[in-house]
């Protein structure tokens, strides 16, 4: 391995040492130094965990020498996204208001990163409440991508995305409610899984009050990384049981093989929208490199997008206006409240029965995709169908969030869906990357990462070509 241990993968790293090539002590100065040198140009990492990250380091090496069994993460060097609890940290999520709410214990994502052995070097920027799909708040100010200032890292966990492309730790935590880590990996040309609901556990101690029931249903804890391996081995630690939350289900990582050819379903018009043509060249890319690997590659549109779509504003924006928008109207600044205000603008936010009969309807549309996937168990779609857009781009109005969120109709109903779904980069245009996102039955995140695998064969690590210019 010539290159500097920050570009390591998070499995070289941990068999590094393992095997004792490098001791941790090494494996995290290498990340830190990273960090000193590249964060200030960026902002990713808002909470510097160096001497934290230190002391751990040393125990760390210390197990090693009592020959204690290790954790398959042990001494890599990881952050964590400022809306989850980290003992000993606030939990701010972008908010001002929230900078001294400290946790006494870890969430269920952090207590497993910790007990496979993951040294956390920092934690990284999300926007206010974690709502946009740009990372910027009063609190901590803009994140900035890594590839190209004037376009958005992604959001809510664009502080994750744009720490680990540049080498900021081998993974970064993230989570997704609307595409919060697949559209960062996008957008920073990284690699990433959103699990299946109930794949990982979820929990926030210091939550007043339980999160509203699309929350709970839509969003999930998950890995940000820049090869689709490191993105598998944290899949593994993360969803690890937790007493905490009753929604996690003991499904195993690995599933039945399934008929080859395995048959992949194209998308090129989620909710009959057209993807811009540096998407659909991103698709086509990503089809031959599945065909090559081996699959059954056919152009077939999947079912309802746009009513799933639909579904995901109704519900998310109807729980929004009841339990949050107050909160957010009394804690957020103006650029939250103008986004907030445009999003549920955009949506249908329903009355009691109106929600009743949406969340019921959310059953049919499950049973579509079901049914689908016995033909076609895997579909190839845009992340995006149109680049990361350019930064703050959701300020300019109501009528541009309305087109932002045709724009992202097939990121966003995946999550109603509760399906896995793997996100890999395809390359660069302009400058900026490029890349797709590959959706399976629910509790098959390794079919979808085996096909991310065979995506990224044909593309290679597009970070290597970032690190050439930082």
């Amino acid at each position: 391995m010539a290159q500097p241990i920050w570009q390591w993968s998070a499995v070289d790293t941990a068999k590094a040492i393992r095997t004792g090539k490098i001791t941790v002590q090494e494996a995290v100065d290498a990340a830190l130094g990273r960090m000193m040198e590249t964060n200030a140009a960026v902002n990713a990492v808002t909470v510097d965990l160096s001497d934290d990250a230190q002391r751990a380091a040393r125990r760390a090496d210390g197990i090693i020498k009592s020959g204690l069994a290790l954790g398959p993460l042990h001494g890599v060097p990881i952050t964590i996204k400022e809306n989850v609890d980290q003992r000993g940290q606030s939990t701010t999520n972008g908010v001002p208001a929230f900078a001294n709410m400290v946790a006494v214990t870890d969430s269920p994502v952090v207590a497993n990163l910790r007990k496979a052995g993951a040294i956390i070097i920092g934690r990284t920027n999300t926007p206010e409440f974690s709502l946009r799909w740009f990372t910027d708040n009063p609190l901590r100010g803009l994140t900035k991508n890594p590839w190209r200032d004037d376009i958005t890292p992604g959001g809510s966990s664009g502080g994750a995305a744009s720490a680990v492309a540049l080498g900021i730790g081998a993974i970064a935590h993230g989570n997704d409610l609307g595409g919060s880590l697949r559209y960062p990996a996008y957008a920073c040309g990284l690699a990433t899984i959103r699990p299946s609901f109930g794949r990982v556990p979820a929990f926030n101690p210091t939550g007043a009050e339980e999160r509203p029931p699309s929350q709970q249903l839509m969003s999930v804890q998950g890995p940000i990384a820049r090869e689709v391996r490191d993105v598998r081995l944290a899949l593994g630690v993360m969803a690890q049981p937790d007493v905490r939350d009753p929604w996690w289900v003991p499904a195993p990582l690995e599933g039945p093989a399934l008929p080859s050819p395995i048959k992949v379903a194209v998308c090129k018009t989620p909710a009959g929208i057209a993807c811009h043509s540096a998407v659909a060249q991103a698709i086509d890319s990503a089809a031959g490199y599945l065909s090559n690997a081996g699959y059954a590659v056919e152009m077939v549109d999947p079912p309802l997008v746009a009513e799933i779509a639909e579904c995901w504003r109704t519900l998310l924006m109807t729980d929004t206006k009841i339990m949050s928008e107050a909160a957010m109207r009394e804690y957020g600044d103006e650029d939250i409240n103008q986004v907030l205000g445009d999003y549920l603008a955009a949506s249908n936010v329903r009355d009691l029965e109106g929600y009743m009969r949406a969340l019921a309807d959310r059953t049919r549309l499950l049973r579509s995709w079901n049914l689908f996937m016995e033909d076609y168990p895997l579909v190839l779609a845009p992340v995006s169908q149109v680049p990361p857009f350019p930064q703050l781009e959701d300020l300019k109005g109501t009528a541009r969030v309305r087109e932002m969120l045709d724009e992202q109709s097939m990121l966003y109903a995946v999550n109603v869906l509760g399906l896995p779904a793997a996100a890999v980069p395809t390359g660069l245009h302009d400058g900026i990357p490029m890349g797709v996102q590959i959706i399976g039955p629910r509790f098959r995140e390794d079919l979808c990462l085996d096909a991310a695998e065979a995506v990224e064969r044909g593309t290679g690590i597009l970070c290597q070509q970032l690190w050439s210019k930082t």
